[in-house]
């Protein structure tokens, strides 16, 4: 028994050789052509896209922006006593 269970496949004559090379060919010209095509139309290489960085700003407290003039204040009006 062979490969094929027993079964014995007719070896095909010279015409039906050929057909059978020029499909093959045909085949494996389209395969080739179709892998050509799919590269050709992914696109072209680009660099990375990064987003931009988040800067966050700390907030500081109401009273912030008051202690320093406050502060002036306070040292004017005891260097004037």
């Amino acid at each position: 028994m062979g490969a094929c269970g027993g079964v014995q496949l007719p070896l095909p004559n010279t015409q039906q050789a050929k057909k059978l090379e020029d499909t093959m060919k045909s085949i494996a010209l389209a395969a080739a052509l179709s892998i050509a095509a799919t590269s050709a139309f992914a696109g072209a290489v680009s660099g990375p896209v990064m987003e931009p960085a988040v800067i966050v700003q700390d907030s500081s407290s109401s009273s912030g922006g008051i202690v320093v003039p406050l502060m002036i204040l306070l040292v004017v009006w005891a260097a004037t006593r």
